[in-house]
């Protein structure tokens, strides 16, 4: 059993340490991406950045500072309450982890919460029509060459199957899964691994932009990347999540999608518009947070209220016409 923890004793390079062992043996269960390890020591590396600029050492802080620096992301930095839940949640888990280790006493950071999110859940959910999807696929020239293709797949996938960029740029080739006459591409989401189902034109399009690398003179082994980046400098080399953003962005500029009064579109807002318009074409709920990879039912139910808002506003069963003139009293 440990004895009891003199925080005057511990460093803050012994907070570190605590915590370097915490992400190697318990974010995501020993198993967690390099994504996920980086965007934690980012996290505690901004707050101990705060901490020196205060004066605050960071082994006898105490619950009141940290609210101070909850205070600072929320006041100064403008944050939006997600983001601050996500930095006070690392936060959280970077004393809990001294704690274990027997270097503090108790978490200071326990219970101390973001604000509440005030907007509409829904209201973060911006996504194209069907006509749109439509358009901004003939908006990419038809010529079979790597880059084209390469932007038809990725598109249309992003705007039919809903898979997130990152997922998309972590596929490598042997990531291709044939099931009969049936394909799919297995990707690894937040949590867990999935298989995202593809169309018959999707497997086929995708077939297409692997045959048009291989007449380009690449040799297709199965640790090549499925989705590459095409030009002088890094041509060959994996795509990365900004670059599968600015080819969104470029086609959507192009198609004069990106920017609309009340709307702006974005590479997410693809996986928005596969979750939104399965939903509304009659997809069950169950099927749709499959394909979306959603570990809670509740984030797919979004998409539900999204695509009901509208077309089942309560107020149109009201029937009250507005367009008459009122009635001339004598």
């Amino acid at each position: 059993m440990l004895a009891p923890a003199d925080s005057s004793l511990a460093t803050t390079d012994d907070l570190l340490v605590a915590f370097a062992d915490f992400l190697n043996i318990d974010v995501g269960a020993g198993d967690a991406s390099a994504d996920t390890l980086k965007t934690y020591r980012i996290q505690v590396q901004q707050f101990l950045f705060w901490c020196d600029r205060h004066n605050h050492n960071p082994t006898t802080i105490a619950s009141r500072q940290i609210k101070q620096y909850r205070a600072w992301l929320v006041q100064d930095q403008k944050l939006k309450p997600a983001t601050v839940a996500l930095k006070l949640s690392v936060v959280r888990r970077f004393y809990q982890a001294a704690v274990e280790h027997g270097l503090l006493t108790a978490n200071p950071a326990l219970g101390i919460k973001a604000p509440r999110e005030r907007r509409d859940p829904a209201d973060r959910i911006t996504y194209l029509e069907k006509p749109e999807v439509e358009q901004l696929m003939a908006n990419i020239p038809d010529e079979m060459d790597v880059k084209n293709l390469r932007d038809k797949v990725l598109l249309a996938l992003m705007a039919i199957e809903g898979p997130r960029t990152v997922e998309l740029h972590r596929a490598n080739i042997a990531d291709l899964v044939r099931q009969g006459r049936n394909w799919g591409i297995r990707v690894e989401g937040k949590r867990s691994i999935r298989i995202v189902p593809l169309t018959t034109e999707l497997a086929q399009l995708l077939q297409d932009y692997l045959d048009a690398r291989r007449e380009a003179g690449e040799k297709l082994a199965s640790d090549r990347p499925l989705f590459i980046a095409v030009g002088n400098r890094a041509g060959g080399k994996r795509l990365s999540r900004r670059g599968i953003r600015l080819i969104v962005d470029r086609h959507l500029n192009q198609a004069q999608l990106k920017h609309q009064d009340g709307r702006t579109i974005s590479a997410h807002s693809l996986r928005h518009t596969a979750g939104t318009l399965a939903l509304r074409a009659g997809a069950e709920l169950r099927q749709v947070q499959d394909l979306l990879g959603h570990a809670d039912p509740r984030t797919t139910c979004i998409y539900a209220h999204v695509a009901d808002r509208w077309e089942n506003n309560p107020a149109l069963q009201v029937g009250i016409d507005l367009s008459s003139s009122p009635q001339q009293s004598d």
